[in-house]
Parts: structure tokens; sequence; C-alpha cells
């Protein structure tokens, strides 16, 4: 009888490891069938998260630098102050680059305008002043006509920075040299000799392009300079661009 009842209470006793009885889960049960439990634990889980993934997101996976935030703030400022420098630059450059136009001769003083530019607005006397006779033909003037009071040749100078995009010999006009400006501005230099220049080349206000000659068409005019200026394609008055001598 003794020893069927040990049997039996060896048979309910918890296994042990090395010896060791296994501890009892009655402590365990008590402290989770508390209600505070559940949620400080979930508070806690939740907060440790939260913590991790806002220092990984924030530092891209590394880790943090203290002087990082420092370090963007100044190249920030870096950048923007490249920008302005930039900038800056920019509009010194377009302010190099813009040029008002210049006489197209060397000596301006010595020079007259022996036939003017043929303005319809103008008065009936200047419209008869401004009309080149070509034979028996009346041809308004598109242009002004450069001349000495002794009738010697001169030079001929670019009234603008521009590329060169014809240089040609016209039977009525003589040798002419077309060049093309920024702002959709063409100067055009007829009746010349010596011509300096060719096409596609790149010229400087104030080089010489030519000197002054004869034509066909004014040799009435003896050595002289046809001067036109043309503005998105049409004819427009030198002397509204030309400064005061």
């Amino acid at each position: 009888m003794n020893e069927n009842n040990k049997k039996s209470i060896q048979e309910e006793t918890p296994k042990t490891t090395q010896g060791v009885p296994a501890a009892q889960p009655s402590s365990w049960r008590k402290a989770m069938s508390k209600r505070w439990v559940f949620p400080a634990v979930y508070i806690a889980a939740a907060g440790i998260i939260l913590t991790l993934v806002w220092v990984y997101q924030g530092t891209g996976g590394k880790a943090l630098n203290p002087d990082s935030p420092k370090e963007s703030v100044e190249t920030g400022a870096a950048s923007n102050e490249g920008a302005v420098t930039g900038g800056d630059q920019e509009s010194v450059e377009v302010v190099a680059k813009s040029e008002n136009f210049v006489w197209p001769v060397a000596s301006p003083s010595e020079i007259s305008v022996v036939k003017p530019f043929y303005d319809n607005e103008a008065s009936s006397e200047e419209h008869e002043a401004a009309m080149v006779q070509y034979n028996d033909t009346f041809i308004p003037n598109t242009g002004v006509d450069l001349a000495r009071g002794d009738n010697k040749s001169f030079e001929v100078k670019a009234a603008l920075s521009g590329k060169v995009t014809r240089v040609e010999q016209n039977p009525l006009t003589g040798q002419v040299v077309e060049i093309t400006h920024s702002d959709n501005l063409k100067t055009v230099y007829q009746s010349l000799a010596d011509v300096k220049v060719k096409q596609d080349d790149e010229v400087k206000q104030g080089d010489a392009i030519a000197s002054a000659g004869v034509s066909e068409l004014g040799k009435n005019l003896g050595n002289h300079l046809h001067f036109e200026v043309y503005e998105d394609g049409q004819p427009v008055n030198p002397q509204g661009y030309l400064p005061e001598k």
C-alpha cells in the first residue's frame, strides 16, 4: 500500500532538469491575471519600436552624427551663395554684351549725312531730300549716306559686334557687307572699297571692315558709305540709333 502511494506521488511530481525542481507557474499566472499588466507591456513595446523606427528613418539607417545638421546647413548656405554668385556673373555678362550703336566711321566729326533716311512721317521737303535718283527712277532711301566734305575716302567700322553674314559685289550698290547682331538687328554697309572681312567672320564693335568707295546707284555722291539698319527684317532710320556727334 505504501509503495503504491509513493509511486503515485512520484508520477504527480513535475520532472526536473539536472535535478532542479521545475518552477511553479502560480506567480506568473497571478501577475498576468492583473488588468494593468498587458497595457503596460504593450505601451512599453510600442515605445521601443517607435523609437527605433524614428532613429532609423532620421539617420537613413546610419548612426547619428551630431555634426550632420551643421554640415547640412553649411552646405545649403554654400549652394545658395553659389547660385547668387552665378546669377550675378550672368547679369554682368549680359551687361557686358549689351552695346549701343557707334558711328560706322573712324572719325564721326569729319563725316556728314549727305542723304537722309526716307521717313514716311517726314515733311515733303524731307521726302524730296531722301529720294535716290537712278536714271529716270526715284527710289526712297532705305539708309543714310555718309561722306567727307573733301570727297576723300575714309575708314568704315562695325557699328555693333556681330557676325558677317554677307559679303558681295552688287552692280548698283557696289561692294556690300552685312553684319547680323543680337536682338534681331542687322547692319548693311554699301559702296565699299578694300573690304577686310569675309562671310562668317566674327567682328567686334569698332573693327575696321572696309573703306568708303563709290557705287553706280550713288555715283553723284562720290566716295561715301551707304549705311542701313534693319530691325526684325524692316529698314529703320539709322539716325535713331546712332549717338550724337
